[in-house]
Parts: structure tokens; C-alpha cells; sequence
């Protein structure tokens, strides 16, 4: 004999319903057995300014040293100078400051809706984007940087900000900026809290009673599938009896190939879904 607990003694997995004021406790039974087969762990805890967080996917920007700074791409006097000069104004020789610069405005580019573009909401995203990023490398890098981290935080939020309006101004633009962004949007949770091992045991008891139900229904749905193959079967075979007995005797015949051939299909076609 298996000796049963309640869930709301051994696991606290008691559901209340509340209703009128007071409430109902729903409970059910597990095995001891069962129980030790019921494990949490807690998670590991993922910062909000590490891109799982933010939603930030990567960009792939291209960007080479030899490439000339962002101010001076058009012009005429840099066109006539000599190699040296020209060097000196690669993102090489300047730095990684033109560099940011140049990702940047590559960034932009994919989104503004016409060249003198400044100010539309999907350019300042597209410009959030790209000084996201950049501080989430150098935070990798420099974690106890606390002045950075809080200007990062500010800025994931006000980025938040956006694309929200976006998202409710206008749904369409908002998915082809996250598409051109390679952004994922994460809302607001349904749930606000902290992670706690009792609603998570609770959840993993639901879960794990739900999978023994369900598996006692496929069983249990199995075996009458196949009694349903067998009744086919014996059914064909009754079929063809009573044709044989009816022409036997001179009787009209009530019994048509069809049905029988019917129910022998049946039980067939019933064959293969039970091998599936």
C-alpha cells in the first residue's frame, strides 16, 4: 500500500478560489515517490542590461579601418589629397570614437525615412540601438563601471519608451524597425514579483499531475482504439457471414461488398494510427 500525502503538506501546492470573501482549497494527492521526482532549482539571474533583457539580437555593421570619418566622406579636397592625408582620415587614425560614429549613421540608415532624417521616432531608436550596444560591450569589460551602468539603464528604458509609442502608433512600422534592428520587443511581465520557490514548486506539482492525466488518457484512449479495431474486424467478419448464410439459403441478400470492404478498411486505417 502506497502511503499518500497532500500536496498542500508536503509541497504547499494548495490553489485557492476565492470567492464572497473567503476562499476554497482545491487539493489534490501525489505519491511520495512522485514527489522526489519533483526538483527546483533557482534561476540564474540575468541583469537587465545584458541583451536578453534588452532584446538586442546584434548587428552586423560594415564598418572597415580604411573607411574615411563620417564628416569628411564628401569631400572634394580630401579627394584630391595625397595617400597620407588620406590616412589620416580612415577610422584607423582617428580612433574608436569615429568608428561609434560611423556604425551609427549606418544604423540610421536603414530606418530614417529620407535623407535629412533627424528626428523621427524610428531614427532615435535606431541611434539608442546603436549606443546600446556599445555600452553593453564595454560593460562586459568594465562591470563595476557604476556611472555607465545607470546611463545604460536610462537608456534601455527610454528606448522602451519608444518603441512602445511606436508599437501603438503604428504597428506595421513598429515590426519593420524591429526587423531592420534585429530587435525583439519584451513587454512588461504578466506578473509582477520576485522568483520564489514555492510558486515554482507549485507550478512543477500542476505540471508534473497534468502529465500522469495525460498519459492515463493516452493510455486509456489507446486500448479503446483497440477494442474499436477489433469490433471493425468482428464486424467484417459477421458481414461476410450472414451474406454466405443468406445466399445459402435463397433469402434476398441484405449485406453488400461495400460494408463489409468498408469495415475492413476501418479496421485497417485503425492499425496504422495505433503503429503511428
Amino acid at each position: 500500500m502506497s502511503l499518500t500525502i497532500k500536496c498542500s503538506k508536503l509541497l504547499n501546492s494548495v490553489n485557492h478560489v476565492y470567492k464572497m470573501g473567503g476562499y476554497y482549497a482545491c487539493r489534490s494527492f501525489i505519491t511520495v515517490e512522485e514527489a522526489k521526482n519533483i526538483k527546483w532549482y533557482k534561476p540564474a539571474r540575468v541583469p537587465h542590461i545584458d541583451p536578453r533583457q534588452t532584446g538586442d539580437l546584434g548587428l552586423e555593421v560594415n564598418v572597415k579601418p580604411t573607411d574615411t570619418i563620417l564628416y569628411y566622406k564628401n569631400s572634394k579636397e580630401l579627394e584630391d589629397a595625397s595617400d597620407i592625408v588620406k590616412k589620416m582620415f580612415t577610422v584607423e587614425y582617428r580612433g574608436f570614437k569615429e568608428y561609434r560614429n560611423l556604425k551609427r549613421e549606418e544604423i540610421i540608415n536603414r530606418v530614417k525615412r529620407h535623407v535629412s532624417d533627424r528626428g523621427s521616432v524610428e531614427v532615435q531608436i535606431a541611434a539608442m540601438t546603436s549606443e546600446i550596444q556599445d555600452l553593453q560591450k564595454y560593460m562586459e569589460v568594465h562591470p563595476t563601471d557604476t556611472k555607465t551602468k545607470v546611463f545604460l539603464s536610462e537608456l534601455i528604458d527610454k528606448r522602451k519608451k519608444y518603441l512602445k509609442f511606436l508599437r501603438n502608433w503604428d504597428y506595421r512600422r513598429f515590426e519593420w524597425v524591429l526587423e531592420n534592428l534585429n530587435l525583439t520587443y519584451i513587454g512588461p511581465p504578466e506578473r509582477y514579483g520576485h522568483v520564489s520557490r514555492k510558486d515554482c514548486i507549485r507550478k512543477l506539482t500542476q505540471i508534473h499531475c497534468d502529465n500522469i492525466v495525460q498519459k492515463k488518457l493516452d493510455t486509456y484512449k489507446a486500448e479503446l482504439k483497440e477494442q474499436q479495431r477489433a469490433f471493425y474486424i468482428e464486424k467484417a467478419e459477421k458481414l461476410a457471414k450472414i451474406m454466405k448464410d443468406e445466399k445459402e439459403v435463397g433469402l434476398p441478400v441484405t449485406v453488400t461488398e461495400e460494408e463489409i470492404e468498408a469495415a475492413r478498411k476501418k479496421a485497417e486505417e485503425l492499425l496504422n494510427e495505433n503503429k503511428v
